[in-house]
């Protein structure tokens, strides 16, 4: 009788493979790809807020836009700093400062 060289598989119950590659150690790492993540930051000028429910109402209604990783409104500035993952409308940021109640300036000089 002659051996005969064809591969066997092994079910090991295990996160390696039948050929013995493990999947979840160091030696798939490189083949992992991670995208780099690009964000775009504005900020903007509103009018009326006083607190920080002012702030709350703003941040709530511009985080609800497409897109928006972020945002961060001061009462005592007057200012809204916004991420998101593209540039924004002018336009759709002021209709949310709107619907919150405020006015939108502008972009912050």
């Amino acid at each position: 009788m002659t051996a005969e060289t064809e591969p066997t598989t092994q079910s090991t119950g295990s996160c390696c493979s039948p050929t013995g590659a493990c999947h979840g150690g160091g030696a798939d790492v490189q083949d992992v790809q991670i995208e780099p993540t690009e964000s775009v930051t504005a900020v903007y000028e509103v009018k009326g807020m006083t607190c920080g429910h002012c702030e709350g109402a703003v941040s709530e209604e511009i985080s609800a836009l497409g897109g928006v990783t972020s945002v961060e409104a001061v009462a005592a500035t007057g200012r809204v700093t916004v991420s998101s993952k593209a540039p924004l409308a002018e336009d759709a940021v002021r209709a949310a400062v709107d619907e919150a109640g405020y006015e939108l300036v502008g972009r912050a000089a």
